[in-house]
């Protein structure tokens, strides 16, 4: 099927593609209608010093880290001389990624991916915006679920970005080995929380994701996922909010009026904070319980005239203030993503925001336990008329016990509201990840530990991780166009590896 991809809010043309041996095509349109509040990133020169590359505490025992930290301190800086290319793992709109191996003796098993784009090339298509946004924004990631950005440097016109290599594949791959083309809803389960934990850190960071579909899931090493391809994202600011739950109803439309909220500075580590924390909240709730006259401490509370609540009872679950960090505010018009994944306001064109990443989220989910998405029609145009007028529906499934058919009403509840087509109704359109995770479906997710959790499935090392000598041997023996060759592994010949 073609798949047609928009520009992203920070280009001025139009193109229309369809990226070779995807599934799907993809759009980017970006005009003057866009309507962002994008922060400075001064010149967006790619000569620009890397600073934050270079401090990443979740990769601060790394020896693919520790090994780029000795090159750069034995060196003084790291450029193209320092890696070698083993092979062509992908290609995309902007560039290629290349699997590439350090050059020292020493470095033996470290292996990354490079990210290479021709500067000359996406200057003349209009396109070198996208790809200095992807840069700063892979620059400011520092999460378990997200990429790595070792270093970026430049080679004549070319810029590179050195990241982390997953040998697992991707998630669309992995759905193609399992029975039926599906996952278990324990493993949908597992990869859908890690995701929403990813969407979390980036909507706290002032990112919209707007590209997540099971071919932008990749499978680390260990089994867990990483979201890949940041060149169709939003950067936007985002305000942090202080707000009580007795102020967010879970019935009707009130509850989600957040523009209404006055705003609380808070420290952005709270919003981790207070949602893994539960045990901490619950102490909190009792001690909050009983009302202190005169201190709402600055929080939004509806209230009668002679100050008492004027909220129906059983319309508030508790009093524990809970912090927002989602980007509410963020709008754009442009029409960008993977035609089964947009999300209504973004083909009306009315403007969207962070929500469509709770939309995909739900379109995401609804592929991997039921093996397709929920809106696909016989065209793209059908498609996009489907997901503007068609109702959601599931397909019948045969569950072996009733254990089991709680789970999948619970996984099809989720679904449902995270595909409401209107995003101020949307799972998570207005308080973020919070309300997500406090879903049913995820009930017993230890989102702390989430890292300790062994996965589905853990795939096999790469082929090429052996001695430096029998690498250094092979390499030599490449020609041009076996080089040029896609990248499959050996040990599962029938994997496809692309990075985006």
């Amino acid at each position: 099927m073609a798949t047609i991809r928009e520009e992203s809010d920070y280009d001025s043309s139009r193109s229309s593609l369809t990226a070779p041996g995807s599934r799907r095509s993809w759009i980017s349109d970006i005009g003057s209608s866009s309507s962002v509040s994008v922060r400075s990133f001064g010149s967006g020169a790619w000569d620009a010093p890397a600073a934050s590359c270079r401090h990443k505490p979740h990769k601060a025992n790394q020896a693919e880290w520790e090994a780029i930290r000795r090159i750069r301190a034995a060196a003084g800086r790291i450029g193209l001389e320092h890696f070698r290319l083993v092979r062509r793992l992908g290609s995309g709109d902007l560039g290629n990624v290349y699997l590439c191996q350090l050059r020292e003796p020493w470095s033996t098993g470290c292996l990354y991916a490079m990210k290479v784009v021709d500067k000359d090339a996406l200057a003349f298509r209009k396109k070198l915006r996208r790809a200095e946004v992807e840069r700063e924004i892979l620059r400011t990631l520092d999460h378990p679920f997200l990429p790595t950005l070792y270093a970026d440097f430049e080679a004549s016109h070319y810029a590179c970005l050195v990241m982390e290599f997953c040998p697992g594949g991707d998630l669309h791959v992995a759905r193609q080995r399992q029975p039926g083309r599906r996952f278990s809803i324990s493993s949908a389960r597992f990869y859908g929380a890690e995701t929403v934990l990813a969407l979390e850190y980036l909507h706290m960071m002032g990112v919209v994701y707007r590209d997540l579909k099971p071919e932008n899931v990749l499978v680390r090493g260990d089994g867990h996922i990483m979201l890949s391809d940041f060149d169709l994202s939003l950067k936007c600011d985002v305000v942090p909010r202080l707000l009580r739950h007795n102020s967010l109803p879970h019935n009707g439309n009130a509850g989600r009026q957040l523009d209404a909220a006055k705003p609380s500075c808070v420290p952005p580590i709270q919003p981790v904070l207070s949602c893994l924390f539960k045990g901490v909240n619950k102490c909190q709730a009792k001690e909050e319980a009983a009302p202190k006259p005169g201190s709402n401490d600055g929080e939004t509370v509806d209230s009668s005239a002679d100050g008492t609540s004027s909220s129906e009872p059983g319309d508030h679950i508790h009093t524990n203030p809970e912090v927002v960090v989602e980007p509410v505010s963020a709008r754009s018009k442009s029409f960008v993503g993977t035609h089964e994944y947009l999300a209504p306001e973004v083909i009306s064109g009315q403007g969207h925001g962070s929500a469509v990443d709770w939309w995909t989220l739900g379109v995401f989910m609804y592929e991997m336990i039921y093996g397709r998405t929920p809106f696909k029609g016989e065209s793209n145009e059908k498609t996009l008329a489907n997901i503007i007028k068609q109702p959601l529906a599931f397909p019948r499934v045969a569950a072996a016990s009733g254990k089991e058919w709680d789970e999948h009403l619970r996984a099809q509840d989720l679904m449902t509201q995270l595909l409401a087509k209107n995003p101020r109704k949307r799972l998570g359109g207005c308080t973020g990840s919070a309300e997500v995770k406090r879903h049913d479906f995820f009930k017993g997710v230890n989102w702390a530990l989430v890292r300790s959790v062994r996965p589905p499935e853990v795939p096999k090392p790469p082929a090429v991780a052996v001695p430096v000598a029998a690498v250094q041997k092979k390499v030599v023996m490449l020609s041009r166009k076996e080089r040029l060759e896609p990248y499959n592994p050996v040990v599962r010949p029938d994997e496809r590896f692309e990075y985006f």
